[in-house]
C-alpha cells in the first residue's frame, strides 16, 4: 500500500473567527510542516451572508445552508483522489436540522473518513444522536479531545471503543519564558495581570471574574483582568454589543473599572501568544460543565500559565492533579481567592506554571500532527491484512540457560570507522554505513562487558566507538548527527531525539564504568555538553534513554547539581505522560506502542530508585507490569509488540514482525524491577519474566525457531509472520549479548551473590581474535542507506531505522 499523501481537512477556516477554524487551520499546518510534510486541503465551511479571502490552502468552499454545495464538494474530493479526509464537527457549522447537510457529503465518500469531535452532548435531541450516530458509523475512527468524551460515545451514542481516539487539543511550541518582556510591550508593565481570551459570549462567565475582582485587588492592589476578545459574529449579528456594555456597566458598579481592560479585537496569533506569555493567571470561568474542549485553556496551559478554571469537563481533565485550580460553577468568592492567593504565592505561582509546561510538551501541534498522521495511516490498513500468531498448539520445550556467549559476528561487524549497521545474512553490507545509535549501543555493551568482570572486547574497540560518537557531535546545532555512508560521509547535520538520547545514555554509562579513566572523563565532558539538547524534546523514547544515561552519570558525578534537576523534570514528564494516556485498559504513555517500549518504564523504575520517589516507582511498574501481560501468548511465550502495530491507537498488538530489541528492553526493565521490589511484595515474579523474554533468542517464540548462533553470537534480526529474518544487523547481535549480561544479574540476584560475581565470564578466547577491516552489514529495513529522514512511525523521530522487513 502506496504511503498517505494528501489529505483534506473539512472544517472552518481562517480568517473566520471561531475556535474551529483556527483548530482547522493549526491543524493543517501540522500535518503540513516537519516531521509530517504531507499535502494538505481545505475544504471549508462559509456561513450564511459572510464571505472570507481564503488563503491558499482553501481549496474548496461549501457554504453551510445549501445542501448541493456538499454534494459537489463530495465528487470533488473523490475525483482528486485524497487519500484521508478528515472532518473538524462541530453543531453550528452545518446546514440542516443538527447539521445533517453533512451526511451529504460524508455519505458518498470514498476515501476512509477520520472525524473530530469537537463537542459531545450528553442529552442530545433524537437528530443530533443520528447525525453522531451516522457519522460514526462512516467514519474509520473517531477523535476527540478527552476522555469524558470517549465515554459519553460509548454510552450514549453506542459508538465501538476500538474506533475512538483520544489526542489532546494542540499547542503552540514555544519556549516557556517569563512575563516581563511582554508586559512591557504590551503597556502593563508593574502590574499582576489575570486574563481571559476568546469570541465573548455569555457561557464564557467573564462577569463571575469581573464580580471576583473587588476581592483579587483587596490582596493585589496592582491586578488587572484584560478580557481579550471580540463578540462572537453570531451574538453580535443578533444583539450588536448589549453583553459586552453590560459587562463594561457591571466593573463601573463594582468600582473596578480601572483594573478591567476589555481588548475588542479578534487577534492573530503572533498577538495572541504576546497576550498569553504576559499574563499571570489565566482563568476560564465558563458556565457549563459540558465543554468538551477549549482551544483557550489548551494555549494558556501550553504556554506553562497558572490557571483558575471551574470544572467544565475538558478543565477537569486537563487541570487534574494540581496541574491547575477548579473552583465552583459561578462562585466569584471562591474564583477570587483562588486568583489571588495565585498572585500573591510567587512559588506556588511558578511551580504551576512549570507543572503546566512540562505536562503540556505531548501536546505540541507537531506531536498532534504526528498523531493525526498514525491515526490516518492505520485507517487504511485492511483488517485482512494482518496475521493470526503462528503459535504452537504444544509450546517448545527450550532451556532457558543461556548459550556460551561469543563476540565473534560483532568483532566481524566492526572496521577501523565503527559498528555497521546492518548485515546481508552474517556478512555486513558496507552500503548502508554507519549510525551513532549501534555505536553508542557498542559502546553500551563495553562497558556493561568490562563491568561484569568476564571477558573484554579487544583494546581498539572501545576507543573507536568514542571516537565515533565524537565525531557524530556537531558543536554548531548542538546535536548528534546518526547516519554515516561507508565513505565517512555524514548524511545528516542532526539525527532523531532518540538517537541522541541513546547516545546519552552510552555517555552517562562510560562516565561512571569504563575501565579508562581519561574515557571516563571525555564521556562525562560531552554527556554534559550534550544534555541540554533534551529539554526541548518531545519523544518520551529520548527522555528515558536519557534518563538512563542520567541515572549512572549521576552516581559518578553526585555534586552536579544542574544534572540532578534535569534528571527529575524528565522523570516527571514521563510520568506525565503516563497520567495523561493512562485508563484501566490502556497502562501506557502514549496513544500507542511502538518501539524499545520497556525502556520507558525501565528509566521511571531506575530514576525512582535512585530519587526514592515512591510515585515513579509506581508508575514504572504499573505500566511495566501491562505492558508484560500484553507481551505474552495465550501459550504462555514471549511475544514482543510487532512492528506490524506502529500505528495502532490503543489496540492490542499484532504479533509480527518481532525484533530482539524488545526482548533486550523487556530483560533490562525486568531486572529493574526486580531490584526496586526484592525486599518487598511484588505481584509479578520479574525473575521469571526476564527469562521469559530471554529465551525467546533461545526459541521459546510464536515460531519455535532460535534467533542465535551460539557459536558465534550472531542473532537474526527478527520474526516476521512465517519465517525468521536472516539478517543479522548491529542492533540484533547487541540486544542479545546485552540481554545475556543482564539475564546473570536476574540469576545472581535469586541465589544472593554479591555483586562481583553476578556477570558471565563464559566468553570464549577466540572472541578476543583481531578486528575484521571494514566489514559489511544491514539490518532488514532499508535496500539503500538512509539519504534522508523518512516520515516516523509513532514514538519514533525522522532518521531512526526501523528493522520493518527484508
Amino acid at each position: 500500500m502506496s504511503p498517505i499523501q494528501c489529505v483534506a481537512l473539512v472544517g472552518n477556516s481562517s480568517p473566520r473567527h471561531c475556535g474551529i477554524a483556527t483548530f482547522t487551520t493549526d491543524l493543517q499546518q501540522a500535518l503540513a510542516g516537519p516531521g509530517v510534510g504531507l499535502e494538505v486541503d481545505i475544504f471549508a465551511m462559509t456561513d450564511p451572508g459572510q464571505s472570507y479571502d481564503y488563503p491558499a490552502s482553501v481549496r474548496f468552499e461549501i457554504r453551510e445552508e445549501r445542501v448541493e454545495d456538499y454534494v459537489q464538494a463530495a465528487d470533488r474530493l473523490n475525483s482528486d483522489g485524497y487519500d484521508i479526509v478528515c472532518l473538524q464537527h462541530e453543531f453550528g457549522i452545518f446546514g440542516g436540522e443538527a447539521g445533517e447537510h453533512i451526511l451529504a457529503l460524508v455519505n458518498r465518500l470514498k476515501a476512509p473518513l477520520i472525524t473530530t469531535l469537537h463537542t459531545v452532548l450528553e442529552f442530545p435531541t433524537d437528530k443530533q444522536r443520528a447525525v453522531i450516530r451516522r457519522l460514526v458509523q462512516k467514519s474509520s475512527q473517531i477523535v476527540v479531545m478527552a476522555n469524558k468524551a470517549r465515554s459519553l460515545l460509548t454510552q450514549v451514542y453506542g459508538a465501538p471503543n476500538e474506533k475512538i481516539s483520544v489526542v489532546a487539543h494542540g499547542v503552540p511550541d514555544v519556549a516557556f519564558a517569563e512575563t516581563h518582556s511582554a508586559k512591557a510591550e504590551l503597556n502593563f508593565q508593574q502590574k499582576s495581570v489575570i486574563l481571559t481570551f476568546g469570541l465573548l459570549s455569555p457561557n464564557k462567565g467573564v462577569e463571575v471574574m469581573i464580580d471576583a475582582m473587588p476581592a483579587v485587588l483587596a490582596r493585589c492592589a496592582d491586578a488587572v483582568y484584560v478580557v481579550l476578545g471580540a463578540t462572537h459574529p453570531h451574538l453580535k449579528r443578533r444583539e450588536g454589543e448589549t453583553y459586552r456594555e453590560s459587562l463594561i456597566a457591571r466593573a463601573a458598579k463594582l468600582g473596578v473599572s480601572d483594573h478591567v481592560v476589555f481588548k475588542d479585537q479578534f487577534v492573530d496569533r503572533e498577538t495572541l501568544l504576546r497576550y498569553i506569555a504576559m499574563c499571570d493567571v489565566y482563568v476560564t470561568p465558563y458556565l457549563n460543565e459540558a465543554q468538551m474542549t477549549s482551544g483557550t485553556l489548551a494555549y494558556s496551559f501550553g504556554l506553562g500559565k497558572a490557571v483558575v478554571s471551574t470544572p467544565y469537563w475538558h478543565a477537569a481533565e486537563l487541570l487534574a492533579d494540581g496541574r491547575g485550580r477548579l473552583v465552583p460553577f459561578g462562585d466569584p468568592h471562591a474564583t477570587g481567592e483562588a486568583v489571588a492567593e495565585l498572585l500573591t504565592d510567587p512559588i506556588a505561582l511558578n511551580a504551576m506554571r512549570a507543572g503546566a509546561y512540562e505536562a503540556s510538551r505531548s501536546m505540541t501541534w507537531a506531536q498532534t500532527g504526528q498523531r493525526y498522521e498514525a491515526i490516518f495511516t492505520a485507517a487504511r490498513v485492511s483488517a485482512n491484512t494482518s496475521f493470526a500468531p503462528a503459535t504452537s498448539p504444544n509450546p517448545p520445550i527450550v532451556s532457558h540457560k543461556p548459550a556460551g556467549r561469543q563476540l565473534g559476528h560483532l568483532l566481524a561487524m566492526c572496521d577501523d570507522t565503527g559498528l555497521f549497521q546492518h548485515a546481508v545474512h552474517t556478512t555486513a553490507n558496507r552500503a548502508h554505513g554507519y549510525c551513532v545509535d549501534d555505536n553508542a549501543r557498542a559502546l553500551l555493551f563495553s562497558c556493561l562487558l568490562t563491568d561484569s568482570g568476564g571477558a573484554r572486547l579487544p583494546a581498539a574497540l572501545a576507543p573507536r566507538f568514542a571516537a565515533f560518537i565524537q565525531h557524530a557531535w556537531n558543536p554548531d546545532l548542538r546535536r548528534f548527527r546518526n547516519f554515516m555512508s561507508f565513505d565517512r560521509r555524514w548524511l545528516e547535520a542532526e539525527g532523531s531525539e532518540d538517537s541522541h538520547g541513546r547516545t546519552l545514555w552510552a555517555l552517562g554509562v562510560c562516565a561512571k564504568i569504563d575501565e579508562d579513566a581519561t574515557r571516563r572523563r571525555w564521556a562525562a565532558e560531552l554527556f554534559l555538553e550534550a544534555l541540554g539538547a533534551v529539554e526541548t524534546f518531545t519523544s518520551p523514547r529520548a527522555w528515558a534513554f536519557t534518563l538512563l544515561g542520567l541515572v549512572a552519570y549521576c552516581e559518578s558525578r553526585k555534586d552536579d547539581v544542574g544534572a540532578f534537576a534535569v534528571r527529575r523534570r524528565l522523570a516527571h514528564r514521563l510520568a506525565n505522560l503516563l497520567i495523561i494516556n493512562e485508563t484501566p485498559d490502556w497502562v501506557w504513555f502514549e496513544e500507542g506502542l511502538a518501539y524499545d517500549n520497556a525502556r520507558l518504564p525501565q528509566a521511571l523504575i531506575l530514576t525512582a530508585t535512585a530519587l526514592g520517589d515512591a510515585d515513579l516507582l509506581a508508575a514504572g511498574l504499573r505500566s511495566l507490569t501491562w505492558l508484560v501481560a500484553l507481551q505474552t501468548s495465550e501459550a504462555g511465550l514471549f511475544r514482543p509488540v510487532g512492528v506490524d502495530s506502529f500505528g495502532d491507537l490503543r489496540q492490542p498488538p499484532k504479533p509480527f514482525d518481532q525484533q530482539p530489541l524488545e526482548a533486550a528492553a523487556t530483560v533490562s526493565a525486568c531486572v529493574a524491577a526486580h531490584a526496586a521490589t526484592r525486599s518487598g511484595h511484588t505481584a509479578v515474579d520479574w525473575p521469571a519474566e526476564g527469562r521469559r523474554a530471554f529465551a525467546w533468542y533461545l526459541g521459546a517464540n510464536d515460531l519455535s525457531v532460535p534467533l542465535v548462533d551460539p557459536n558465534t553470537g550472531a542473532c537474526r534480526d527478527g520474526l516476521h509472520f512465517d519465517r525468521p529474518n536472516e539478517n543479522c544487523g548491529a542492533e540484533s547481535v547487541l540486544a542479545y549479548l546485552t540481554s545475556l549480561i543482564e539475564l546473570r544479574q536476574l540469576s545472581a540476584a535469586d541465589v544472593g551473590l554479591s555483586a562481583s560475581h553476578r556477570h558471565s565470564r563464559e566468553y570464549d578466547s577466540a572472541s578476543r581474535a583481531s578486528v575484521k577491516p571494514r566489514g559489511p552489514s544491514v539490518r532488514h529495513v532499508a535496500p539503500s542507506p538512509p539519504a534522508s529522514p523518512t516520515s516516523p512511525r509513532p514514538g519514533a523521530r525522522a532518521g531512526e531505522a526501523f528493522q520493518a522487513g527484508d
